[in-house]
């Protein structure tokens, strides 16, 4: 871990006491290595000098001439690699769209302060930057080839992990949602981001799908076996959706693990739903006429959100983790999530919250209806060996409180 002295800050403001106050403020918290800028073109001139780019920028938004956003863009056309600090007086729902667009530019936002800054909230922002092991240099993950692919799944290296999807009212483990990795025989575990695209592009994708759903159902008919009866969600991309004999042959793989179709749901990302009306209309609504159950993944990021609510006969709304991390505590997140929570609710839909990550969002979700929750604060996904015990253990934290208001450890991020 760094050293406050070997961290480089640079603070913009307009105001000069907020510039000699911040100033004091991070030499009283060990900061020795400061500088301070009155406008956006002086502090680009010190980002490029010889004298070292600063570590972090804290910088207010609201200024003349120059104001912070366009600060910002100035920043990613010089190179800018360091981390960044909002400063400013504005709303909050100004400061996350600010947030939001820094970090599309790829920069790093340590968090946003208002205006007048208190020295225990910046000091936990500092922290942050203090802990950071070279982010910036991390290289982009390995994108694999269509031919790499096909041997994987010609020899199978395709395995599923589970993370478990529990009730808010009573806190009991219903189902799972299956998440195909690649192990790789040379590069170890490989994450779905890195093939499913290629997958998409060059026609694989109906056969990668074949055998993700093919090993969840017979995992689903072994746990049955135990004891163990779960709903096993399956992801279904927008190109399955264009072969006409995707239902038949969901059904009949359902029928060989024998378990019921009332047991599978299938999720379809809302963003990618609907490019082909006719055929995946046809699909989906002949996959509810089987029973099987279909619910409208990643809900709110998409564009077309409520008319594939109307067109399609979803069980289930799956409300993306954009809008259920942080949830107790931002206004904003709230009322969407609140709007989405109601609109199932009025369609007879079951809700499911994922990415929960910590007890504030966990409590806030049970008392605001929503009915099912999956995410670290519950577990990471696990190998299909590692559920029973998971399981089991889950049972004792409940025991334990987990419900009643008595203090939680969440899981970690492996």
């Amino acid at each position: 871990m760094k050293q406050k002295s070997d961290i480089k800050v640079l603070v913009l403001d307009d105001e000069p006491f907020t510039l000699k106050l911040l100033a004091r403020v991070l030499t009283n918290q060990g900061f020795t290595q400061v500088v301070t800028c009155g406008d956006g073109e002086s502090a680009l001139a010190w980002v490029d000098s010889d004298k070292g780019r600063p570590d972090v920028i804290l910088c207010d938004l609201n200024m003349p001439h120059m104001d912070g956003i366009e600060f910002v863009r100035k920043l990613v056309e010089h190179g800018y690699a360091g981390s960044l600090v909002l400063v400013s007086k504005e709303d909050e729902r100004v400061l996350q769209s600010v947030e939001m667009l820094v970090h599309s530019h790829g920069i790093s936002v340590l968090g946003c302060l208002h205006k007048p800054v208190f020295p225990q909230a910046l000091a936990m922002l500092l922290d942050k930057q203090l802990h950071r092991v070279g982010t910036q240099h991390v290289p982009a993950a390995k994108i694999y080839s269509a031919d790499e692919l096909r041997v994987a799944l010609s020899k199978d290296e395709l395995i599923n992990y589970y993370q478990p999807k529990v009730s808010l009212s009573i806190g009991e483990l219903v189902g799972v949602e299956t998440l195909v990795r690649w192990r790789h025989p040379v590069d170890g575990m490989v994450f779905p981001d890195q093939f499913v695209g290629v997958a998409e592009e060059h026609g694989l994708i109906d056969e990668l799908t074949r055998v993700v759903l093919q090993a969840a159902l017979t995992q689903a008919k072994r746990w049955q076996e135990i004891g163990l009866r779960l709903k096993i969600a399956i992801n279904v991309s927008m190109d399955n959706l264009t072969s006409l004999d995707f239902p038949s042959f969901v059904s009949e793989q359902a029928m060989l693990a024998i378990v019921r179709p009332q047991d599978v749901v299938l999720e379809v990302t809302e963003s990618k739903l609907m490019k082909d009306q006719r055929a995946s209309l046809e699909i989906l609504t002949r996959l509810r006429l089987k029973r099987f159950r279909l619910s409208i993944d990643d809900f709110g990021t998409g564009h077309s959100s409520l008319a594939q609510l109307r067109d399609i006969p979803f069980d289930e709304l799956k409300i993306d983790k954009s809008f259920v991390n942080g949830v107790h505590a931002n206004e904003t997140i709230r009322a969407i999530y609140l709007a989405s929570v109601s609109l199932a609710k009025q369609l007879r839909m079951e809700v499911v919250a994922e990415g929960v990550e910590s007890r504030d969002d966990w409590d806030f979700l049970r008392q605001t209806g929503c009915d099912l929750a999956q995410g670290y604060f519950i577990s990471p996904p696990m190998p299909a060996s590692e559920l029973p015990a998971w399981a089991a253990g889950w049972t004792q934290r409940i025991r334990q409180g987990l419900l009643l208001g008595a203090a939680a450890t969440p899981c970690q991020n492996p």
